[in-house]
């Protein structure tokens, strides 16, 4: 039986009473919820214990929807390029989407609020030149140019909410009825979800915390004609527009949004793209409107005499949570899932808020829980490869998701996480409201900065993209480093320049990217501030294509900070004697296996004799340091997650602030070990992040080492 209580938060179901409280008492548990798809039953809602009910305030109101279908939320969307052959080009718009999920908009004037666009010429096609046939859903162009391509951006309502209809599917919930989501920005749906909620409130007394999933707008996730997922945004504003909302911004910010600043040449905004000033205004304006409206609600679910908690997922977009406007809405906590050590660390530093939630892997759902699989293996990796970042700044509760009858039926699931969850205790008791010893102050320097705090992609549900995983891998490595991190836009570093007590930048992507820079790199006055920087003593570390963008005889800006660069094709006939690594470097004194650079970058070459090209193979650097003024860089090209890259990551940062020394202050010398201390309160923890048993030398913050042997996945707690 679990020696401690408390912090857990047990997902449960109607008829399922008994084995939530033998649940309940082995996980500690002192929170019960829903989750989609099940209902708590009013014995369990009885039960010692804080209930939280899932509220959606924009879905699952199919009566008011169906009322008022002119104000279901919209998306724009592009159709497929369509190759002209003649003067007369027919264009099946919504050819490749699920038509359960979408209908065309008509009833807004699709002359004025759709575009027909030569993608050859990036012309828009005069609104004369087209028509529509309403019954065919289908754009007649007249006087097409032969062999260009067209795309329609068209406007459509969204007659099914896509999260309800991904659980609808994977689920098998057959004819239950499908959710309509609606726009709150119309006043009989915003006057609904007022007077929804005030009533609901009065018929659910023994709902505790209404656990808002989340507000109103979903993240971009729009399905194909199979009914699978065609394009994923986490972080896709895509479902927020309307006819009134592209009225109102144009009064507010001064100038009109057209249908391409959506659909973006069919890339839609993601989080990967640079975004453009007109995309962030509209972030902003969507942030602003969705605080006031939510403030709402959580100022009558307070008057209530109940907490409100907001599940950062879903329904979330114009919620950000580093955002300058989410402090606003007096949201209690909120509840984030846990797909690693990076979406922990962007749970747990959430400001504004009373306490923090994370809820683990796996998914109590039947893709995972079936006859014949072990879902301990992901909770293994989930929960170790999450506690690095709980012992740098942890979370304040913890729980779990779905069908507790599915996961009720692995005991030796149910028998780990009941480890799991006295785990978390003792860490909690242990570390809360102390200060993890730090070496190094860090900042990631990319297109969103702060924003989007220790964010990639979709990263809540932990989407792995070979293009980006070594951004991703930089992420995953810090979120339990004894370093602070945190994030700065180009924009920060151009207005107010970098902070003095910074010790290392990072700058790491592929080339054009949002995490890289592209374009932002041809701003001289960017390209100053951090070249001065670094030369009088910052360091640097550049993954992957840093700086990136083929300007002036360079494709990386920083190149001569580096004193690396990439081969593109245009200097094949330049001779690149620089070839000769060093025999050994502070930066891989701890590597003892095969380096990893996962995809890695091609065509990396030292642009002067003095790079210290630390490795090289075929034909070209995959991993260097130089000396640049005062200060450091250090090149890595490419860093995939791995106890391995972590531990030569964080020597490149020692290396690149000039602190080499500083790193054997609480250190353990095995990779898969680490060591975590808080000075204020007396002690500190020598940690396995490994499934094996462990043998690591440790050094304690004077100097002094020692052997110790640790268990597979064990924790020692030590005084100081």
């Amino acid at each position: 039986m679990s020696k401690t209580k408390g912090r857990v938060t047990l997902p449960s179901e109607a008829n399922f009473y008994k084995e939530t409280i033998e649940m309940m008492e082995r996980w500690g548990a002192d929170a019960i919820r829903d989750s989609d798809g099940t209902k708590l039953s009013e014995d369990i809602m009885q039960l010692n214990a804080k209930i939280y009910t899932t509220y959606f305030v924009s879905r699952g109101h199919n009566e008011h929807a169906k009322a008022h279908m002119d104000e279901c939320q919209q998306l724009y969307l592009m159709s497929k390029y369509h190759l002209a052959t003649d003067r007369v080009l027919e264009i099946d718009f919504l050819d490749g989407y699920f038509i359960e999920q979408f209908t065309p908009d008509y009833t807004h004037d699709p002359k004025k609020w759709w575009e027909v666009i030569d993608r050859t010429t990036g012309e828009v096609i005069d609104a004369a030149k087209w028509v529509i046939n309403k019954e065919t859903n289908k754009v007649i162009l007249h006087g097409a140019e032969p062999f260009h391509e067209y795309t329609v951006s068209f406007l459509v309502y969204e007659i099914w909410d896509p999260v309800q209809m991904y659980n609808h599917i994977t689920n098998n919930w057959g004819d239950k009825p499908h959710d309509i989501p609606f726009d709150i920005r119309f006043e009989s749906s915003g006057k609904f979800v007022v007077e929804y909620l005030i009533q609901w409130l009065k018929d659910n007394p023994n709902t505790d915390v209404v656990r808002f999933t989340t507000f109103f707008y979903n993240f971009t996730l729009v399905f194909n004609h199979l009914g699978k997922e065609k394009f994923v945004d986490w972080f896709g504003y895509g479902a927020s527009v309307s006819v009134p909302a592209l009225e109102e911004f144009e009064k507010t910010k001064g100038y009109a949004l057209r249908p391409e600043d959506f659909v973006d040449n069919g890339y839609y905004n993601s989080a990967f793209r640079v975004p453009t000033k007109h995309y962030l205004d509209y972030i902003d304006f969507i942030g602003e409107f969705v605080a006031k409206k939510a403030k709402e609600l959580v100022d009558i679910v307070h008057e209530a005499g109940k907490e409100a908690v907001m599940f950062l997922g879903d329904h979330w977009i114009g919620t950000e949570p580093y955002g300058k406007y989410f402090g606003e809405i007096g949201i209690d906590a909120v509840a984030g899932s846990v797909g690693g050590g990076a979406t922990l660390r962007m749970i747990s530093e959430i400001p504004n808020v009373k306490y923090t939630e994370g809820r683990f892997l796996p998914y109590f759902f039947p893709d995972t829980f079936y006859e014949g699989n072990d879902p301990c293996l992901e909770a293994v990796e989930n929960w170790v490869t999450a506690r690095r970042a709980i012992l740098r700044k942890p979370v304040d509760r913890i729980g779990y998701g779905g069908y507790l009858s599915l996961a009720y039926k692995f005991p030796k699931f149910v028998d780990y996480i009941e480890q799991v969850t006295d785990e978390f205790r003792l860490l909690y008791d242990n570390i809360k409201g102390a200060s993890p010893y730090t070496g190094l102050k860090v900042t990631i320097l990319n297109a969103w900065g702060k924003l989007r705090s220790w964010q990639t992609h979709m990263v809540a549900h932990a989407l792995w993209y070979k293009q980006i995983y070594s951004y991703l891998g930089v992420l995953e490595a810090l979120s339990g480093a004894s370093v602070e991190v945190s994030f700065m836009s180009f924009e920060d570093v151009k207005e107010h320049g970098i902070p003095k007590d910074i010790d290392v930048m990072i700058n790491a992507g592929d080339a054009g990217t949002a995490f890289s820079g592209g374009e932002e790199w041809l701003d001289t006055k960017l390209v100053e501030i951090v070249r001065a920087w670094i030369y009088n003593g910052g360091g640097f570390v550049g993954v992957g294509e840093p700086s990136a963008c083929h300007y002036g005889g360079h494709f990386f800006q920083l190149a001569d900070a580096f004193g690396v660069d990439k081969e593109i094709g245009f200097t094949l006939s330049t001779d690149k004697y620089f070839t000769s690594s060093v025999d050994i470097h502070y930066i891989t004194m701890d590597q003892k296996e095969s380096f990893d650079f996962g995809e890695s970058m091609k065509n990396i070459y030292a642009t002067k004799e003095s790079t210290e090209i630390i490795e090289y193979s075929n034909g070209e650097i995959h991993l260097a340091a130089n000396t640049y003024g005062k200060g450091r860089t250090v090149y890595i090209a490419g860093l995939p997650y791995s106890k391995a890259n972590t531990r030569l990551l964080m020597r490149s940062l020692f290396y690149a602030a000039n602190k080499e020394d500083e790193l054997f202050i609480w250190y353990a010398d095995n990779i898969y070990c680490e060591v975590h201390a808080y000075p204020d309160a007396k002690k500190y923890a020598i940690v396995n992040n490994s499934n094996e048993t462990q043998t690591t030398k440790v050094y304690d913050g004077e100097g002094n080492e020692r052997v110790v042997s640790l268990a597979p996945c064990e924790i020692i707690w030590e005084a100081i």
